[in-house]
């Protein structure tokens, strides 16, 4: 007997593309066609120029960016990602979450939530309260998703119109 699919789909990307530019092109699709969407979604920020690590989220609901990597200075190795900044993305998601967005967008499951932070919680949130939900994973983390999604996740390839079909067959969706 084969599990029922979660109403829960990864876009599984190689790490030549650009995922935050197909993300919000998938969103602004989703939009368009009517979709109450939360969430967050990547942008490179342009805070600091040459700085290939410089990130902000876009709350899919308000519109409102923030920055999401902190300046260490120049000679600092450590982890950029600001705990601020990412506790402001988990508010985002909660509230889209309890204010019933039909659709909730991650920017992606990576090294953070794989390591058991990042807005791994807030993703174990929205598939706990059913509501319908949108991520990439890189091609490395595969294994790391369907370990965290019990393999209960649908695998979409990186195009919208996939993206597209996924929503249109969930039940009572579209």
């Amino acid at each position: 007997m084969t599990a029922a699919k979660l109403p829960i789909a990864a876009v599984v990307y190689p790490p030549t593309l650009d995922i935050g530019a197909f993300m919000r092109a998938a969103a602004a699709a989703l939009a368009a066609s009517g979709v109450r969407l939360g969430g967050v979604l990547q942008h490179d920020a342009r805070t600091t120029p040459g700085d290939p690590c410089s990130m902000e989220l876009e709350d899919l609901a308000s519109g409102a960016r923030f920055i999401l990597s902190q300046d260490l200075g120049s000679g600092s190795t450590a982890c950029r990602l600001d705990p601020g900044a990412l506790a402001e993305a988990a508010v985002a998601v909660r509230r889209a979450i309890d204010s019933g967005a039909e659709l909730v967008l991650f920017n992606k499951f990576g090294a953070q939530e794989v390591g058991g932070g990042g807005l791994r919680e807030e993703m174990g949130l929205a598939a706990s309260t059913g509501t319908p939900m949108l991520t990439a994973v890189g091609e490395r983390f595969v294994a790391d998703w369907l370990a965290f999604t019990g393999d209960g996740a649908t695998l979409l390839a990186a195009d919208v119109g996939a993206v597209l079909e996924w929503w249109q067959q969930l039940p009572h969706r579209g």
